[in-house]
């Protein structure tokens, strides 16, 4: 009996390992993680990092806490500041921040758990504070439409040359895309958001380099690199990404070195990833972080890991799971030598 129970728990020990691998890599190392401390902050799904303040990160929570924005301190993970917008109506699923051209923060009212029940969506605009106090700003607030109908989305990116406006939507039906506003936004009319690229990943958050050069997106397990010329995504890798509890921002920082990445849930964290190519203009770049060096392969289309829809990720966790705890009762029943 010990003969077949034997080459049965290596099996077994074989299918678990294949089947956990299959759902995603082992995170790489923590680099400067840091806990965001406010009660406050308990779906922090959007983050962007000041360019008037030195390692301060400006983040929202997800829906049903009001128009606010928290300026957090990137090495304590306290709330510095935080800013009421005034000006525009009840907000909906916010999902993204950005800051583009002039110091103006951007807004992404964005997010439709409905899969296109909303219209329109919300984008607002205000200019970053600063003075980092508890202060109430005059927000501007724009409408936004997609050429293709509605759909759900939870990253929005300000070009940080041209000013542009993009939204990338989840994966649904297909695969997700880019969208791109127009040269400007308009307060008088509907803005349409027109598909630029086609994108295979369940996109949570997304980030231009500084210099505009890198667009980075990322998912719940997974995330690419793309290269940005004229408007349009090419793709230059993978992207290391953290595993967090529910991952749902990310953003460059200052510099360009690094990318930073959150999470949702109370006490949630923020990962620093060392990145190249994203701070100076006349760096050459680099590939994703596991060094593929993949390069312009076209628009959009990620690896098998990152466009896996995330159920399905859970469910290849769990069977693997599973078969280990089944192993360890095989084990358990083994006739113990006399």
């Amino acid at each position: 009996m010990r003969a077949h129970r034997l080459p049965t728990a290596a099996a077994l020990l074989t299918a678990a390992a294949l089947v956990t691998s299959a759902a995603y890599a082992p995170p790489a190392a923590a680099q400067d993680d840091v806990i965001l401390t406010d009660p406050r902050i308990t779906e922090s799904s959007g983050l962007a990092a000041s360019r008037q303040h030195d390692g301060v990160y400006w983040t929202h929570n997800d829906s049903d806490d009001g128009p606010y924005v928290y300026a957090v301190d990137g090495e304590t993970g306290e709330t510095l500041a935080t800013i009421t917008l005034r000006g525009i109506g009840e907000p909906r699923d916010v999902e993204a921040v950005s800051l583009g051209p002039g110091n103006q923060l951007y807004v992404g009212d964005i997010g439709d758990n409905m899969d296109g029940s909303w219209s329109y969506v919300w984008i607002y605009r205000f200019p970053e504070p600063k003075q980092l106090e508890d202060a109430t700003v005059d927000a501007v607030q724009y409408e936004a439409q997609y050429d293709d109908g509605p759909r759900d989305a939870e990253a929005l990116m300000v070009h940080p040359k041209t000013g542009r406006v993009y939204v990338v939507s989840k994966k649904k039906d297909g695969g997700a895309a880019l969208y791109a506003g127009p040269e400007e936004l308009s307060t008088g009319s509907m803005n349409i958001f027109r598909r630029v690229a086609p994108v295979n990943l369940w996109v949570t958050d997304g980030a231009f380099s500084p210099d505009g050069t890198r667009m980075a997106l990322r998912s719940y397990v997974g995330g690419r690199m793309y290269r940005f010329e004229d408007g349009k995504p090419a793709e230059d890798g993978r992207l290391d990404v953290p595993l967090q509890r529910q991952g749902e921002s990310m953003t460059y920082t200052a510099d360009g070195s690094a990318i930073v990445f959150g999470s949702e849930g109370e006490q949630s964290d923020l990962v620093r990833r060392e990145v190249e190519g994203g701070g100076d203009s006349s760096s050459d770049g680099a590939d994703g972080a596991d060094g593929s060096g993949e390069s312009g392969g076209g628009s959009g289309g990620a690896g098998d890991d990152e466009g896996r829809d995330p159920v399905k990720t859970v469910l290849l966790v769990a069977g693997g799971i599973g078969a280990v705890v089944g192993l360890r009762k095989l084990l358990a029943r083994r006739p113990r030598p006399d």
